[in-house]
């Protein structure tokens, strides 16, 4: 489906450091936009347990951000025929294989955004390497995209299991939660979470006494059996750690507190929370709770005036899949605009090494070594309600953590 950009223009927010923007193209000789035009592909879960976290409201960010590169650029872009294409993948590796190549091949995309669900990520991965097109994914928090499956048309963007375990995993441990029971989806993003919590766990001090692999997807919704199970594990665990994600999540921590496991003196840590999360099962059901964000819509001036403009589009306020989304559609459409082309092995090189700070990317780099886009993340807290004093503002910020501490160095395992 080919989408219209018609969302209205705002002041230009992103503003390229290392020199990716400003006056018009600088192409050399004949290089040009394949067919005269820009095509941004967005390829995510617009109908399953992760459409509200990013979904069809991430089509609506990257057209905020093809609406504000024009604003920006006016008469002096590199071309004002800029449209975006979009599919959901239902969270299936193939579906997602085939809709890639579909858009690349077929739809003239000349970069796929979003992409939730790691299997599914992985898969774009190959097809982007094979298509030699470019491919932003914001949306999936496996580290083989930097890793084994790393390849140089493939960008990670926006989080990953290490920064989630690293933040959550370390600072849990360190006060005071030692034995932990993790629960995980049994694919690749859980697979993965569980390798990554395990071993920031212990290197606080902790250790995981038991850990399960959940259905993925679970289409019962019933974790009974697990949460069930925690409080008689021994010795007892101090945190149940839930590894699931977007609707999954809802339903874990609506049985956890059904089940009163806080009473039986389990508690509780979420690998990995949106914005949605918190507001399906109000701040109430998970007060106190710590976890790792990638970015708050009311962290700040700049950030509370690009989620004003996305709440009067959507209705909603964003989480950071929609503002990543914005964020890395900018960023290429900047490095088009400088370049003068859109062929992906230049725009490639343009990228490769930039230091950016935009609405989404705060001390944010583009590392040439593995693609891995590196910027300051946060250890935030739910509210209790009764401090919640405005709708959608559920989340106090406890602190930074840079950029350079987020992430994991570049991996021997990525050969770009």
């Amino acid at each position: 489906m080919r989408r219209t950009v018609g969302v209205a223009a705002a002041s230009a927010v992103v503003v390229l450091v290392a020199g990716c923007g400003g006056g018009g193209p600088q192409s050399g000789g004949d290089q040009k936009l394949t067919g005269d035009k820009i095509v941004l592909g967005v390829l995510n879960d617009q109908s399953g347990a992760y459409s509200e976290l990013s979904g069809k409201n991430s089509v609506t960010a990257v057209e905020m951000a093809v609406a504000d590169f024009k604003a920006k650029h006016g008469d002096a872009a590199v071309t004002r025929n800029i449209t975006v294409e979009t599919a959901d993948h239902q969270n299936k590796p193939d579906i997602a294989n085939t809709k890639a190549a579909e858009m690349y091949d077929r739809k003239g995309v000349d970069l796929i955004l979003d992409v939730p669900t790691s299997s599914a990520a992985e898969k774009v991965a190959d097809v982007a390497k094979e298509k030699q097109k470019l491919y932003f994914n914001i949306g999936a928090a496996t580290t083989t995209l930097t890793g084994v499956k790393c390849n140089k048309y493939t960008f990670h963007y926006a989080y990953d299991t290490y920064m989630l375990a690293n933040g959550t995993g370390k600072s849990t441990t360190e006060q005071g939660a030692k034995n932990w029971y993790v629960l995980y989806p049994n694919y690749q993003f859980g697979q993965d979470m569980e390798k990554s919590f395990s071993t920031a766990i212990q290197a606080a001090g902790g250790k995981v006494i038991g850990r399960d692999a959940a259905p993925f997807p679970n289409t019962t919704g019933d974790y009974s059996t697990f949460l069930l199970k925690a409080p008689t594990l021994n010795p007892k665990p101090d945190v149940l750690g839930t590894m699931q994600a977007g609707a999954e999540l809802v339903n874990v921590v609506k049985q956890y507190n059904e089940f009163k496991l806080r009473d039986k003196g389990v508690g509780l840590a979420v690998g990995l929370m949106f914005l949605t999360d918190i507001h399906s099962l109000t701040p109430a059901a998970l007060a106190g709770t710590t976890y790792t964000d990638a970015w708050y819509w009311n962290f700040d001036a700049k950030n509370r005036e690009f989620a004003d403009r996305f709440q009067k589009e959507t209705g909603t306020r964003p989480t950071f899949a929609h503002a990543a989304n914005y964020s890395a559609a900018t960023q290429y459409l900047e490095a088009v605009q400088a370049a003068g082309t859109d062929d992906a092995d230049t725009i490639v090189k343009g990228l490769e090494g930039k230091t950016v700070e935009d609405v989404f990317l705060r001390n944010g780099k583009i590392r040439a070594e593995d693609h891995r886009v590196v910027h300051d993340a946060y250890l935030a807290q739910v509210k209790p309600q009764a401090e919640v004093t405005e709708p959608w503002d559920y989340v106090k910020v406890l602190k930074t953590i840079p950029a350079a501490e987020a992430f994991r160095a570049p991996s021997p395992d990525c050969k770009l």
